[in-house]
């Protein structure tokens, strides 16, 4: 009898995404279960008690939240198949630093992105690419972050430029002069079938976004 694995999700969040792309690239079977956040189930509920929040991971009955932990448990369970973390533990201990920094640095950058106007935005904006250029170092001539395979900072990060360049929901949110290398890994990344088919479908981000945006824009 094999591994019950179910995924609490919604389809547009870059949380449950990175997720997908960590169970995709190990070759794990799982079923995903689509969450109405207006209207959360009580197995959602139940299994995250604490914040009640998407992506939720079940293995065999228990609950493992917070993204990054998840795919760190992930990584540690199916250990045998596409490894995420190097095992040298310095280099571990950097994968973990930057993961991390995309979680509590460039989240809150685009954000504010999208949540503020004018110079505000402008702001961020710029404080975005400074933090691209940074990556920018951290990638150097590697094909991704991991080395030569994908790895935890990659499926952390690839996420969020699929939303801000992949899908150019913001127009020229990311400046190709000043980051031509993170350009190309992008593009790298998106070739793989474990990256690409946990992307959602353009026109329909584009029509949630558009939505969304009318919604703040009429209260």
């Amino acid at each position: 009898m094999g591994d019950e694995v179910i995924l609490l999700n919604f389809w547009l969040s870059p949380y449950g995404m990175r997720v997908r792309i960590a169970l995709e690239e190990k070759g794990i079977k799982y079923e995903s279960r689509e969450e109405d956040l207006s209207n959360k189930s009580s197995l959602l509920l139940q299994m995250n008690a604490v914040h009640k929040k998407i992506p939720v991971l079940i293995h065999n009955g228990k609950p493992v939240c917070e993204s990054l932990i998840i795919v760190e448990y992930i990584d540690e369970v199916w250990n045998d198949q596409s490894p995420l973390l190097p095992s040298d533990p310095y280099q571990r201990n950097q994968a973990r630093f930057w993961a991390n920094y995309v979680d509590t640095k460039m989240y809150e950058i685009a954000l504010k992105f999208w949540r503020t106007e004018g110079e505000e935005k402008e702001a961020a904006k710029e404080e975005f690419s400074e933090c691209l250029e940074l990556f920018e170092e951290q990638l150097g001539d590697k094909p991704y972050f991991g080395g030569d395979n994908l790895g935890l900072v990659d499926v952390v990060l690839v996420p969020l430029i699929c939303y801000f360049y992949v899908y150019n929901l913001y127009g020229n949110f990311i400046n190709e002069n000043k980051c031509p290398k993170i350009i190309a890994w992008a593009k790298r990344c998106t070739q793989k079938e474990s990256v690409s088919k946990c992307f959602p479908e353009v026109q329909r981000v584009k029509e949630f976004i558009s939505q969304k945006k009318k919604n703040l824009n009429s209260e």
